[in-house]
């Protein structure tokens, strides 16, 4: 099936940059997401960078922890420029902080507002912005993210999907079915509740999941269901079985 796999850094806060590209070296996993918070702060780029071309990897996006709403806006060129010193112009961002039923009707308009001046921002910079989904945050139901989507309305100004751990899997689904327009990447995963379990107990759920989007998005193993790094090759497996069966 014609996908792009790669791994989120922050899978293995504890281990370096260069242990995590020797981990996924020779694999099918051929590209990654770099967490801004550990693994590569904007200041670093630069030595991470020369460390993906020694590998052979490329950056699928830039996973910042920057909340629309909360960090000043006039920090976002800093990620931007890192983003692009790593190769990509897909950058991961956190819209809000807090769930959307929580915002009113002021702070949502405020917070809309500050989205598409960084809609704009992206835009101009020849990059995309994509939101999380991410409970705690305004795209914490599909209501609230197409909601969004539609209130900003720019190709510079996108979404992830994952599963929400708390949610059905036909919740699940449909959240996937009715955002997959505006979806650049999915991380992937498999819990239930606070519980993690390794792909191999989901693959059906997940092969339906990416039933809901066309092929061609990059795929990226987020967080081991041990959190060991020497786990990586099984969940890859499982990852590759899924594929080669999604329909």
């Amino acid at each position: 099936m014609n996908y792009t796999l790669g791994l989120v850094s922050i899978s293995f806060r504890e281990h370096s940059p260069k242990a995590i590209l020797e981990a996924i070296k020779g694999t099918p996993l051929t590209c990654i997401e770099w967490g801004s918070d550990r693994h590569v702060p904007p200041e670093k780029a630069k030595e991470v960078a020369s460390l993906q071309a020694e590998y052979g990897v490329t950056c699928c996006s830039y996973g910042t922890y920057f909340r629309l709403g909360v960090t000043p806006l006039k920090e976002l060129p800093g990620y931007i420029e890192a983003a692009k010193v790593l190769g990509t112009d897909i950058l991961r961002l956190w819209c809000g902080d807090k769930g959307s039923e929580r915002y009113s009707d002021e702070e949502k308009a405020a917070l809309f507002r500050e989205c598409r001046l960084a809609a704009k921002l992206a835009e101009q910079s020849g990059v995309t912005l994509c939101m999380e989904c991410h409970n705690g945050t305004y795209t914490d139901t599909v209501t609230s993210a197409l909601q969004l989507m539609q209130a900003v309305d720019s190709p510079h100004f996108r979404m992830y999907w994952q599963p929400n751990q708390h949610r059905s899997e036909e919740e699940n689904r449909r959240y996937a079915r009715l955002i997959a327009p505006y979806v650049q990447n999915l991380h992937v995963f498999q819990w239930k509740g606070k519980e993690r379990f390794s792909l191999w107990d989901g693959m059906d759920e997940w092969k339906g999941y990416l039933s809901c989007f066309p092929e061609g998005k990059t795929l990226l193993l987020e967080f081991m269901p041990d959190d060991d790094i020497r786990s990586l090759p099984t969940e890859m497996r499982a990852l590759c079985e899924i594929i080669g069966g999604a329909k």
